[in-house]
């Protein structure tokens, strides 16, 4: 568990899942909360940090067990 979280804290997974978090986070506020947002009414903004964090933590995660898979075959 321990080389697990040393994975996910590194830089280069931590950056990747930055990038998918933006992207994926962003699509879906504009599919939750996009109506709302464009026409400048009030938001859940629980709703919008949660949107960014869910595929920051599974984009972290996925990379961080598959680089363990990866060593485990080695």
């Amino acid at each position: 568990m321990k080389s697990m979280m040393r994975l996910i804290l590194s830089a280069r997974i931590a950056k990747s899942a930055l990038r998918v978090a933006l992207v994926v986070g962003t699509a879906l506020n504009l599919i939750n909360q996009g109506e709302h947002i464009l026409a400048g009414n009030n938001i859940s903004w629980f709703h919008l940090l949660l949107n960014y964090f869910v595929p920051y933590c599974v984009a972290s995660y996925s990379a961080a067990r598959n680089q363990l898979t990866r060593s485990e075959d080695e």
